[in-house]
């Protein structure tokens, strides 16, 4: 009888929901954007684009030497990588790297005050993104995301301390 009851309920808070759901602002403007801009590279270099190359390698290597290592080569192929070894070592190589660059603009003075706040806000999305990567171990979107979470920390401590309009 109290499953009649609850399904009835159910049903009574379907029936008045509403129909349609209207979005916040208008979504055209950026979809129409994203469809109609071309990026042109064309005629333009990026300066320091070997530096995003070099980071993914420092990445891409250590991920694939750990895959290497836990695979059992006698045996049958593994189908997956160890999650917690990966995130682990895209932990440790962040830290390393975000704690060097602190010892080398420790001494230059940071362009704007709110940065540590940023940086912090970064850091607890990378928490979150771990915390969801435990539930989840084997979703490479969120192994995308807390990678590239991690390089928008490196990002911010490198634009906070050398902007590119400093650079020769």
């Amino acid at each position: 009888m109290t499953t009649n009851k609850s399904q009835d309920s159910l049903q009574q808070q379907l029936q008045s929901l509403p129909n349609s759901v209207q979005p916040n602002r208008d979504l055209w403007q950026g979809i129409e954007l994203a469809i109609t801009e071309q990026p042109s590279i064309a005629g333009k270099s990026k300066p320091r684009s070997w530096m995003y190359g070099a980071v993914a390698a420092s990445i891409l290597v250590p991920a694939v030497a750990v895959w290497l290592s836990m695979s059992d080569l006698s045996g049958p192929a593994v189908t997956g990588l160890d999650s917690a070894a990966v995130i682990a070592q895209l932990s440790e190589q962040y830290e390393s790297q975000k704690s060097s660059l602190l010892v080398t603009y420790q001494d230059k003075p940071a362009l704007t005050d709110n940065w540590q706040a940023q940086l912090t806000e970064l850091e607890d999305a990378a928490a979150a993104i771990k915390s969801a990567l435990k539930h989840d171990p084997n979703n490479v979107a969120l192994l995308r995301m807390l990678q590239t979470v991690y390089q928008q920390q490196i990002d911010l401590i490198e634009r906070v301390h050398a902007p590119k309009w400093q650079q020769i």
